[in-house]
């Protein structure tokens, strides 16, 4: 496939995540909801590397390697993603994962030591200016609500995390540890973080066996994690960290016109002017060198 349409899948299946993930919260905590999501992803990877004959096997260091991407990409930044949607609407948490493009690639620049371009760090700007001026109504709201402040800090961190673990991912990558087995590996190692700090919590073990909660894990296990982040480290490995982050940029968008559709989002000359700022990031940060 091009690059272009795993951005485009990647794009499409997080947009209607976040939907999906509000299904999640409630009677489940966070901290176990996403154990359950990523722990069935691993099983559901693993089985597909056995049935295909892929082998699950790797030596210490590269198990070392795979958990801290793991922790860090499925394990803790989700746990934050989740807590930070009981505390905020999702639109605010998808603001904060439009600076994602601008902060991984200052990361590549610093750890992985690769050059960033002026038009790179300018498409990131117009993302984050852009999905700005889509939500900037949403903030009047700020001052109803007594969570915003913790909803922030969650926002913060799942952001910070989820960039790290996308630096680990490419450096994985760059040392040739990627693939499905690995995905297996590391997906487990982020549910079994999770159901970790589900137990140092006290919090309880539950499910949930509602329809909405079995379709909305189905759904986030399988295609929101095993398809969606099989294709983004694909597209990782071949475009990099920074200009793969700017996934994070127009998903907000897709989750726009889902939140329109499901939630009855107003909306207003803002939308369509943060709209059109996003995308002309998009060009600039997407567009090969020379075109």
């Amino acid at each position: 496939m091009s690059n272009v349409s795993i951005f485009a899948g990647c794009v499409l299946i997080w947009g209607t995540t976040w939907l999906a993930i509000t299904y999640q919260l409630g009677a489940v905590a966070p901290e176990v909801s996403v154990s359950h999501r990523f722990l069935l992803a691993a099983l559901v990877i693993a089985a597909w590397c056995r049935w295909r004959g892929l082998s699950l096997r790797f030596r210490p260091a590269e198990h070392a390697a795979l958990a801290l991407m793991g922790v860090a990409m499925y394990g803790l930044s989700y746990v934050c993603v989740y807590h930070a949607e009981l505390h905020v609407a999702s639109g605010l948490v998808a603001i904060g994962y439009s600076a994602s493009p601008l902060l991984s690639a200052m990361g590549s620049r610093l750890f992985l030591r690769q050059p960033v371009s002026a038009r790179t760090a300018a498409g990131s700007l117009f993302g984050i200016l852009g999905i700005t001026l889509v939500y900037w109504p949403e903030f009047g709201h700020l001052q109803e609500s007594r969570n915003v402040a913790l909803g922030a800090l969650f926002t913060a961190l799942a952001v910070l995390v989820s960039t790290a673990g996308g630096l680990l991912a490419q450096r994985n990558h760059q040392r040739k540890l990627h693939g499905w087995p690995t995905m297996a590996w590391s997906m487990g190692y982020g549910g079994l973080v999770s159901l970790a700090v589900a137990l140092a919590l006290g919090k309880p073990l539950s499910f949930d066996w509602s329809a909405g909660y079995l379709l909305s894990l189905a759904y986030l296990s399988v295609v929101g994690s095993v398809l969606a982040f099989g294709a983004y480290l694909t597209l990782l490995g071949r475009i990099g960290a920074a200009r793969a982050s700017y996934i994070g940029v127009m998903v907000p968008i897709v989750a726009l016109a889902v939140s329109t559709a499901f939630e009855g989002f107003d909306w207003h000359a803002l939308t369509f002017a943060g709209i059109a700022v996003s995308v002309a990031g998009n060009v600039l940060v997407l567009r090969r060198e020379g075109s």
